[in-house]
């Protein structure tokens, strides 16, 4: 038997979030405020101006709810994972939980990770329920499309594409006639886990130079290749991740090859949760 913590990622915010773990750790939150030069409690909890839903916010505040998750999880429960995994941004969380960085320099991270990703304009995604993402990209290829990456494949039933806003919009209902059930037009800005991230990619490897991460504690599966994390590979599998698709599939694969049969999300929300059940 082995335990897997899943930390999730952009989608899995909701106002409220994180209601009961602000107070429980005052150190934390004093500390990701004089970071990000605003109370994360506040974002939280009154969702100013919508601002918990825009990209540059969203994934700090995801960030950090998902850390003091964790700590209280640890704390109050005494469990300790044999694998961490996390979607997207989450896989921030999963590394913290496997002891690459602190707590400071994940969010510093998180933070300009979420500038760049929104400053990334032009793009759009879809969700493409009742297909996988071979069948998605088959699709793609007989419609004649080459412009949209599929960015997640998150279960058999549900798959993400990304590309140019356009041709996400003209062609993702266009895939329903090739068996999808549903598509389902994302509010994102960007075309993010696709090629069309690369030059944000670039600016976060530079920006990557200046930190450095210890050995990892526990085991931390990769979105972008659905295999562990050595402690040499963390800046380079992170610059990877945001131009690259999302394997969650392949990552559940993984881990029951390895004995794993017990997932728990930490964070908040059940997305990963749902994901969980299609895969297994």
């Amino acid at each position: 038997m082995a335990t897997v913590f899943m930390f999730p990622g952009q989608g899995s915010q909701s106002p409220g979030m994180g209601a009961n773990l602000f107070e429980r750790y005052p150190e934390l939150v004093a500390e990701a405020d004089s970071i990000l030069g605003y109370s994360v409690k506040e974002l939280c909890l009154t969702n100013p101006d919508n601002k918990l839903n825009s990209t540059d916010y969203t994934q700090p505040a995801l960030y950090i709810v998902n850390v003091l998750s964790f700590i209280a999880k640890v704390e109050d429960e005494k469990v300790s994972p044999d694998f961490v995994i996390g979607h997207s941004l989450g896989e921030y969380n999963a590394l913290y939980a496997a002891g690459a960085f602190d707590f400071a320099a994940g969010l510093k991270l998180v933070q300009k990770r979420g500038a760049l990703m929104s400053a990334a304009t032009g793009g759009g995604m879809a969700a493409i329920l009742g297909m996988d993402g071979d069948a998605v990209a088959s699709a793609l290829t007989e419609l004649g499309v080459h412009s949209i990456d599929v960015a997640n494949f998150n279960s058999p039933g549900q798959t993400v594409i990304s590309g140019p806003k356009s041709d996400i919009e003209t062609f993702a209902p266009q895939l329903k006639e090739k068996g999808a059930k549903r598509a389902v037009i994302l509010p994102v800005s960007g075309a993010f886990h696709s090629r069309y991230m690369k030059l944000a990619a670039e600016e976060f490897e530079s920006f990557l130079s200046g930190f450095s991460f210890d050995s990892l504690k526990i085991p931390c599966i990769a979105n972008c290749s659905a295999q562990p994390y050595n402690n040499n590979s963390i800046a380079s599998n992170l610059v990877k991740q945001i131009y690259s698709s999302v394997r969650w599939i392949d990552t559940f694969k993984y881990l029951r090859e390895q004995g794993a049969d017990i997932f728990v999300e930490v964070g908040p929300g059940t997305v990963l949760s749902g994901l969980a059940r299609q895969i297994n």
